[in-house]
């Protein structure tokens, strides 16, 4: 039984300003599974996402963002609570802060509390803790929280659900010709340095911030797949079927 780190992002779980309820099924349905075969972490965006359905605050104002993160985690957690009822799998949550994941003993406290919940059945769902972080002290975005979350908790692979389905050899909103990497074994410095452009009011991130991720992890000798979170088949394929049709794998091996 292998240990799998899922993170998704704000694109996904959010559509029009509200959380994207059927997808949100569709995740929970597809990590039930998932848990039947593999021990299993989810790092979840949508809490300034959820926080917003409930008060529209400016976004662009710290503080709001903040007070938003504040009133959307309960709500993002409560909607997964009940989502995953139906499968018999209680969750908990476990927000974390840049100084959580810099200090030795902070990251083992965080590993002991992830083992406990797993050891008891329980999925946690892993978020930053945006009411109270600040731009110094902040992790930065889920993409890269979800890769120290994967290495600091013994993790065997990654898996990031986006509005992004693969890693292509150039930008396919620009170029027609892009072709998808199935398998990719090295991240270039150039890709790494280019800048951010996310694609969702909500998201912090884009293929930038997805290719440091992988390359953090790629530096352990750990694997991370990149695929759809709109349509889970090539996921679903990849990790239940053991079948890689989409999607892009990230990895040392051949």
């Amino acid at each position: 039984m292998k240990r799998i780190v899922v993170k998704v992002g704000s694109a996904v779980l959010t559509q029009d300003g509200e959380i994207a309820l059927n997808r949100m099924k569709a995740l929970v349905a597809f990590l039930a599974e998932l848990k039947k075969e593999h021990e299993v972490i989810l790092v979840s965006s949508g809490a300034v996402a959820g926080g917003y359905t409930k008060l529209k605050l400016d976004r662009s104002v710290l503080a709001n963002k903040q007070a938003l993160a504040a009133i959307g985690q309960p709500v993002l957690l409560q909607r997964y609570a009940h989502k995953f009822e139906k499968y018999g799998i209680i969750t908990a949550q476990v927000l974390v802060t840049a100084a959580n994941l810099s200090r030795e003993s902070e990251i083992q406290k965080i590993k002991n509390t992830v083992d406990t919940l797993i050891a008891n059945d329980v999925i946690p769902i892993v978020n930053e803790n945006d009411a109270t972080a600040t731009e110094e002290l902040e992790v930065g975005d889920n993409d890269q929280l979800s890769a120290y979350m994967t290495k600091h908790t013994n993790s065997d692979m990654l898996i990031i659900l986006s509005d992004i389905d693969a890693y292509y050899d150039k930008d396919p909103r620009k170029h027609d010709d892009a072709q998808k990497l199935k398998v990719v074994h090295d991240i270039s410095e150039e890709e790494l340095t280019k800048d951010v452009t996310p694609n969702n009011i909500f998201a912090t991130g884009g293929i930038v911030t997805k290719l440091k991720a992988a390359s953090y992890l790629l530096n352990s000798d750990i694997d991370m797949f990149l695929a759809s979170g709109f349509d889970l088949g090539d996921v679903k394929n990849f990790m239940l079927e053991k079948n890689h049709i989409g999607g892009t794998l990230f990895t040392k091996g051949i």
